[in-house]
C-alpha cells in the first residue's frame, strides 16, 4: 500500500504564517500587554513605572471628565450611525443605477481625501467664534449668526459630528454603491414585476441583501466613532473646560499633557474594553438575527 504523502504546503503552513503572527504580535499584542502593564502602575515618564495595583482604575470610575467623555462618546456613535452612515446610504441609494450618478457622488468623496487633521483646520476658520459660519448667517440675515458653536457642550460635540460626516459621507455611499452592485438583478426584476416599487423594493427586496454589507460599515463606523481624537483634538482640544472630550481625547490628554503615563495607560484599557465589547455585541447580536431567517 503507497504511503500517504504530506503535501509541501502543508509541511511548511507553520513557516508560511509565523511571519505574519510574529509581525501582529509584535505590532499590536505587545504594545497592548505594556500598556496593560502601566495601567496598574504610577509612572510619568521618566522614572521607573511603581507598582500601583488597581488604584488608577479606581480614580478613572470617580473622575468626573469621566461621564463627560463617555456623553460625548456615546453622542459620537449616535451621530456617525445617523449621519455618515445613514445619509451615505440614501446618497447610494438616489445615485444608484442613474445616468451620472458618479458625478453626483463625487463632491461627496472629495472630503474623504483630507486627514482628520486637515479638517480640523479647514473648519476651524468656519466654526470658530466670528469665523465664516457667522459671517456668512449674518450677512444672510438667517438666525445662528452670533453662534459659538465651539464654546459649549453637548452642542460642540454635535458640531464636529456634522463636521465627520461631511468628510464620510461619501466613503460611506461608496460602500453602499458596491454593495448595491453586487445583489443580483433575479430578485429585483422579478418585484418589480410583481408591482413592488420605490420604498417597497428596497425595504422587502434590495435592504435584506445588503444586510451584509451593511454589518461591515455600520460595524467600522461604530469603531471608528469610539476612538474618535484627531477632529476633536484640531478643533477643540477636547474643550473649553473638557466639554467636549472623548475618551481618546481623555487618554492622550492625560498621557501626553499631563505626563500621567499610569493614568492615560487606564483610560487607553478601558476605551479598548468598551470598543471591544461593543464590538462584540454588535456582532453577536448580527449573528443572532442572521440564525433567526435562516
Amino acid at each position: 500500500m503507497a504511503s500517504r504523502k504530506t503535501p509541501l504546503l502543508g509541511r511548511f503552513r507553520l513557516g508560511y504564517v509565523s511571519p505574519a503572527v510574529l509581525f501582529v504580535a509584535v505590532l499590536l499584542y505587545l504594545p497592548f500587554l505594556w500598556t496593560a502593564y502601566l495601567s496598574l502602575t504610577k509612572y510619568d515618564g521618566l522614572t521607573s513605572p511603581e507598582f500601583a495595583g488597581l488604584k488608577n482604575f479606581g480614580a478613572l470610575l470617580h473622575d468626573p471628565a469621566l461621564l463627560t467623555s463617555l456623553r460625548n462618546t456615546l453622542l459620537w456613535v449616535i451621530g456617525t450611525l445617523l449621519l455618515p452612515v445613514g445619509l451615505g446610504l440614501l446618497v447610494a441609494v438616489l445615485s444608484y443605477d442613474v445616468k451620472g450618478g458618479a458625478w453626483f457622488r463625487l463632491p461627496f468623496m472629495l472630503p474623504y481625501a483630507l486627514s482628520g487633521a486637515g479638517l480640523g483646520l479647514v473648519w476651524s476658520f468656519i466654526l470658530t467664534k466670528n469665523g465664516v459660519a457667522n459671517q456668512l448667517l449674518g450677512a444672510l440675515g438667517l438666525p445662528g449668526g452670533h453662534t459659538s458653536f465651539l464654546q459649549y457642550g453637548p452642542g460642540n460635540t454635535i458640531a464636529m459630528v456634522v463636521v465627520w460626516t461631511w468628510q464620510q459621507l461619501g466613503v460611506n455611499a461608496l460602500l453602499f454603491v458596491v454593495g448595491l452592485q453586487s445583489i443580483p438583478k433575479a430578485p429585483i426584476e422579478a418585484a418589480r414585476i410583481d408591482g413592488a416599487s420605490g420604498w417597497q423594493l428596497f425595504r422587502h427586496i434590495i435592504w435584506p441583501l445588503m444586510r451584509p454589507l451593511t454589518t461591515v460599515v455600520v460595524g467600522l463606523a461604530l469603531v471608528a466613532s469610539l476612538k474618535t481624537f484627531d477632529i476633536v483634538w484640531v478643533l477643540t482640544q477636547g474643550g473649553p473646560g473638557r466639554s467636549s472630550e472623548t475618551l481618546g481625547v481623555t487618554m492622550y490628554r492625560d498621557t501626553f499633557v499631563a505626563n500621567d503615563y499610569g493614568y492615560g495607560s487606564t483610560v487607553a484599557v478601558f476605551l479598548t474594553v468598551v470598543t471591544g465589547l461593543a464590538s462584540f455585541l454588535y456582532l453577536r447580536t448580527q449573528v443572532r438575527k442572521e440564525d433567526a431567517r435562516a
